[in-house]
Formats: structure tokens, sequence, C-alpha cells
């Protein structure tokens, strides 16, 4: 529940964390309630992209940059139709924006979609909090929410939690949509929305695809209706252990030997359909200064990342699978979490980041054009 109140930047704000650790500060955006679970991202700058990126659907996002706000919000780069985090948390907001493309301040826009935040706190501490402790529930509360801790804590406590969560469906479009090719027409893709970023068909226009973006509860006809060169599956919130409906319609893709490219949420199912378990990280990674290696060429790339989930595949072997051999192709030069899968009997291949990147960096937007290559090699 939120409400709006011109003056939030005056008016008290609490943090609380399901293990009782609090932060006290002001309210920014919206002030009311708001209950997610409590994430860092560690992007200095692309806070708009981050807002809109359907994967952080019911999270708190604590920003670790110490000044958020400095460039406003503008009318070009949402990724989506609408803010998805449930709280914002910032430490020292921009008083003025400044940015010839900005239309109105963040804090603005936060108000206008009803988004409760928090700001004026030690994001260092909550931070390494959060990496000692792991990503846990949490609430924002201001204005005539706040309370007595314990009753703001228990009321933290009774909210789900991220594993076992089920929210792809909730973030997906309703109906299916094109995103016609930019100049001539070289392929067709049939595109499933699991939280599908606005970047991601554009990054596969620009090279000659037209997009055919399906909500996450197409079928198989559905997909094969539009007579698809290639079929993608895109970055999405929840827990990849939920979602045995794109599990089992990717496994369909894999039986017709139809090239494949996944991205984050997609990387987790193919992962799944090809018979590996996933599991949840202690705090994720999120940002967009993320260092990854693809083990198919040595290069070591800075990419953008948004996931709390990971695939668990062994890095060091090929494992065998029903659609021939697999193996991981790309892993965090941090913590050796798998980034990337591919299969090396059939055209299939995905990713645990952000290759389409509308905030930066570019380092792996290559792979839009290893997808290109797969359906040229099918269609040869």
């Amino acid at each position: 529940m939120t409400t709006s109140t011109r003056g939030a930047a005056k008016t008290p704000a609490v943090l609380v964390l399901e293990d009782g650790r609090t932060f006290r500060g002001r309210a920014y955006g919206a002030v009311g309630e708001t209950f997610g679970e409590a994430v860092f991202s560690t992007g200095m700058t692309g806070y708009q992209e981050t807002l809109t990126d359907p994967s952080y659907d019911r999270q708190i996002v604590v920003a670790t940059a110490p000044q958020i706000g400095n460039t406003g919000w503008n009318d070009e780069d949402d990724e989506s139709g609408r803010i998805w985090v449930s709280g914002y948390v910032v430490r020292d907001p921009a008083r003025v924006p400044s940015n010839w493309r900005a239309k109105r301040s963040l804090d603005d826009e936060l108000e206008r979609q009803g988004v409760v935040g928090i700001s004026g706190i030690d994001t260092r501490a909550l931070t390494r909090h959060l990496r000692e402790r792991g990503s846990m529930r949490a609430g924002i509360f201001s204005g005539a929410a706040v309370a007595a801790e314990p009753e703001l804590l228990a009321r933290v406590q009774a909210q789900p939690h991220m594993k076992g969560a089920s929210l792809y469906e909730e973030v997906a479009t309703k109906e299916a949509y094109v995103v016609p090719a930019v100049g001539e027409k070289k392929f067709t893709v049939a595109a499933v929305d699991l939280g599908i970023k606005g970047m991601t068909p554009h990054r596969m226009a620009e090279r000659g695809i037209e997009v055919h973006v399906l909500p996450a509860t197409a079928t198989a006809d559905d997909i094969y209706a539009v007579s698809p060169d290639g079929v993608f599956f895109s970055n999405g919130p929840g827990d990849p252990a939920t979602a045995d409906g794109p599990v089992a319609l990717m496994t369909a893709v894999l039986e017709r030997r139809t090239p494949l490219f996944g991205i984050c949420f997609g990387n987790q199912i193919l992962g799944r359909a090809l018979g590996f378990g996933t599991y949840k990280l202690k705090y994720g990674h999120r940002g967009i200064n993320q260092p990854v290696q693809d083990r198919t060429t040595g290069k070591v790339e800075v990419t953008a990342h948004n996931h709390g989930f990971a695939v668990d595949a062994p890095l060091d072997q090929v494992s065998d699978t029903k659609f021939g051999r697999a193996e991981v192709s790309h892993v965090c030069l941090n913590d050796d979490v798998v980034e990337g899968l591919q299969l090396l009997d059939q055209p299939a291949f995905s990713v645990q980041y952000h290759p389409e990147a509308a905030a930066g960096p570019h380092d792996a937007a290559y792979l839009f054009d290893r997808f290109v290559s797969l359906m040229e090699g099918q269609r040869a």
C-alpha cells in the first residue's frame, strides 16, 4: 500500500530487514509501505533501466553508488512499461536532475508510480550486511506506516520468500506483438517473454530479425505458427525451479533442433531442460560491472547482471544430456558461478547475464551475432 505525499524528503522512514536490522532515514518517492527481497545493485549508472527491468519484480533494490538521480527521468530509456522494483534504497538523492533529456526528477517518477523508497541511510553498511548475511526479506515504512519495530519486523517476517516464488507470468506480456526488423528482414525469431526487456528485441531487430514476442503461456504451436528461424527465451524474475511450463516448452524446441538462445532466466530454463539443477545464490549478481570469461574464446568481458539464482552444472567437463553434449561456456570470475551453457551437437546456447545492456557495457553484444550465425548455419 502506498500514499502519495508531497514533501516526502522530510518524512521519516525506516527499512526493516527480516533478521531485525533496521536503518532509519527519510522517505524517497511515495510515502507508505512496501515489502520485497532486499538486494543490492553495483551499477553506477543506468538506474532507470534497472528500475524498469521486470526481473526486479518484488525486490527492494539498494543502490551502492552513493548519489542517485543526477540524470533525472526521461521517456526513452524505460526497459518496460512501468517500474517493477517494489522499493528503492539510496544514500544521497540528487537535489536537482541535470540532463538535457530529463523530463522530471527520479523521486517524482517514483512518487507518480507509487514506489516507496528510503534515502539518507548508510547504504555501504547495508550492502556489507547483505553480503555477509545474504539477500533477505525487508520492508520500507514511512509516514503513517511507521510503527513500533517489533510490529514492523513481524510484518516483514510474514512475507513470502523469493525461493519458490513463481513470478514470470506476472510480468510477461498478455498479448503477442511484433518488433519489426530494422532494414532488410533476414530472419524471424519467436521470443518467449518471461520478463523481457525492451532493448532485447531491439538488439535483434538491428540485425535484420523480425521478433514475435509471445506470452509466457505460449505453446509450441504458438511458436511454430510464426515459422521461426530461431527461438529466444528471455530474462525474468523468480525461482526457476517453479518454471515447469517454460522448461517443457524449451524441451519441445530442443526436440525440433531449432536454433535457440536464452538470456538470464532463459539460461536457467535451458539448464533445467538439459537435466541440471538450479539453486539460490547467497546475494546474487546485480549491476553493470561483473567480469565474465567466455570460455570458447578466452576473452574476459565486463557484463550486466541481474540474477539471484544460478545453474548447477559442472564447470570443467562436458556433460551428456538427452540433447547431446553440453558444456559451461561462460563463468563469473568473481565466484565461478555458471554464466553460460551451450550444446555441442545442436544449435542452442544461453548466458546468465544481459548482453543487450541498454545502460552498458556492450562487451557481450556479439552474442546476438552468434545467434544469427546459428540461424544462418541451420538455413544453409
